[in-house]
């Protein structure tokens, strides 16, 4: 129930959105084009640097369905490109922002509503998932399904995704969320929202070339001598997987951990063809988090080999993850 809850505080002054051709701007007799490529607002999509924001616009098509516009960087100080494609969790990452974008922009929800992501789940396709010479410009077909509303309000929804590439299909995916106003979150966090501010010790990383890391700044699992677990290693100061102060462990860190412990089980660094989660409880910022991994029996449908990675604290399951990845070619 934790992967993506996100307090934003004001609210976004006049028109997020421009309507087609040009719009004087007051006082300077300049014109803002819809045609000039921008970001969308970063409060729309829960994220407080510009240059983590991945969309750049949106429509809607009717009542459940939109289209998305987003860019991935050829390079990303986080989501470095993987044998030669851009990384998978940054698929990822839009998508989650496709959702919380839709959900401010189209359905309503205030800015100050917290987000619990309860799914997500994301498969792509290598061949069109090449970095090429210049960033990627992609489009996001979004349909909504299992709409819940209370008192007239979003309440929360599931959407699928499907993310294409110059016409191709680069990755398909989708996530479930609920949303609630800021005083029911206060009621029902009580004083687990303090975490924010006691964080547990950082601990040492796993060794980064384990983990398919280059910097051990990146690492989120530290060893404790088991085979196959690890302890979850959450650095509170770390500027992407963790953008902007939360009281608990994002769900990006989760998804990182499940990926990070697939590399170390095969032994070798990897793309991941797809990862399916479950986010079953808050990951806490003062509790050790367990992280184990287990190989799976590979069946004829799979692509790769599987890895299926879960978390626990005080022996309760906050998170699993099914890891499918691409088959190590020599």
């Amino acid at each position: 129930m934790s992967a993506s809850t996100f307090r934003m505080n004001g609210a976004i002054s006049g028109a997020v959105r421009t309507e087609s051709g040009p719009i004087p701007l007051a006082g300077t007799g300049a014109f803002l084009f819809r045609s000039l490529t921008t970001t969308v607002p970063k409060e729309l999509v829960h994220r407080a640097s510009v240059a983590e924001v991945m969309l750049t616009d949106w429509a809607r098509v009717d009542e459940e369905r939109f289209t998305v516009s987003a860019q991935w960087p050829r390079g990303h100080s986080f989501f470095a490109a993987v044998d030669g494609c851009h990384d998978p969790l940054i698929a990822a990452e839009t998508i989650r922002q496709a959702g919380s974008l839709l959900a401010h922009a189209e359905f309503g929800v205030p800015l100050d509503h917290h987000f619990l992501m309860w799914d997500l789940a994301i498969a792509v396709e290598p061949a069109h998932l090449r970095v090429g010479d210049t960033p990627a410009s992609v489009e996001l077909e979004i349909s909504c399904s299992d709409v819940k509303r209370r008192r007239g309000e979003l309440a929360g929804l599931h959407y699928d995704a499907v993310i294409r590439r110059g016409g191709h299909i680069a990755a398909t995916g989708g996530a479930t969320f609920t949303c609630t106003s800021a005083k029911v979150y206060e009621r029902l966090r009580g004083e687990r929202a303090a975490s924010i501010h006691r964080p547990l010790p950082l601990t040492a990383p796993a060794a980064p070339q384990n983990v398919g890391r280059v910097s051990p700044m990146d690492v989120v699992l530290s060893p404790i001598g088991q085979p196959d677990r690890w302890r979850l290693r959450a650095d509170t100061a770390h500027p992407i997987l963790f953008d902007h102060p939360v009281d608990h462990v994002p769900g990006m860190v989760l998804l990182e951990a499940a990926r990070q412990a697939t590399t170390a089980v095969l032994g070798h660094s990897t793309l991941p063809l797809s990862i399916t989660s479950e986010f079953t409880k808050y990951a806490e910022l003062d509790a050790p988090c367990l992280i184990e991994a287990r190989r799976l029996t590979r069946t004829p449908a799979q692509r790769g080999p599987a890895v299926l990675v879960t978390a626990h604290q005080h022996g309760t399951p906050v998170f699993r993850s099914t890891v499918t990845a691409a088959p190590l070619t020599i």
